[in-house]
């Protein structure tokens, strides 16, 4: 479904994508990358709006059996040529967040990196089909700008209503045991579109 503030979400991310650049870069979110110890490798992992392949391709590397989606064909066809090229495997699919499959109790973890496209209502149907779709003990690993990001302007929606706060997320997986839970500004060096001072959000959570 698409979302108000992005009336054509398939064709704008297909005119972010069409460059030949990576535009979030070819290496993984450092937040995913200080926690990859934390999954056990040959573990399923489902890695969410995952664009241009950067954390899924990543993942794969690290022996992980990874499945990844996004909305954007374009961006999903770059995904794969980075797979082909890292010489490893992804089960990449073209779907938004609500036309995925998301199987019940599939997945051992669950990457969600810089979701924020999502309005408050896309947002809730998507997060509860992450806490549906982790097995028991499966673990998510999320990251996200918080609102002070309106005012550093280095990545992200400009829309106050996408960005999460400690609260929101409390709030939102109350079903998962958190084990971290960290705000935080740090520099990003994503490509083009994740660069600079940052007002960042972290998660470790895991289903019980």
């Amino acid at each position: 479904m698409n979302n108000p503030a992005f009336p054509d979400a398939t064709a704008t991310w297909n005119k972010r994508f069409e460059n030949e650049a990576y535009i979030f870069g070819r290496e993984p979110n450092e937040f995913l990358r200080e926690h990859a110890g934390l999954l056990t490798p040959g573990s399923r992992v489902l890695c969410v709006a995952d664009g241009e392949g950067r954390n899924s391709v990543w993942l794969a590397r690290q022996g992980l059996r990874v499945e990844a989606f996004d909305i954007s064909p374009v961006g999903v066809e770059k995904a794969r040529k980075l797979a082909a090229a890292a010489g490893v495997v992804v089960d990449f699919s073209v779907a938004d967040c609500d036309r995925w499959t998301w199987p019940a109790e599939a997945f051992d973890a669950v990457a969600a990196i810089f979701v924020q496209f999502a309005d408050p209502a896309m947002r809730e149907r998507l997060f509860a089909n992450i806490v549906r779709t982790l097995k028991p003990g499966g673990l998510l690993v999320l990251q996200g700008y918080t609102p002070k990001q309106l005012d550093y302007k280095t990545g992200g929606p400009p829309i106050l209503s996408h960005l999460y706060t400690p609260e929101l997320l409390r709030s939102s997986f109350a079903a998962l045991q958190i084990a971290e839970l960290r705000e935080y500004e740090a520099e990003l060096t994503e490509g083009t579109q994740h660069h600079g001072h940052s007002a960042l959000i972290g998660m470790i959570a895991r289903k019980p």
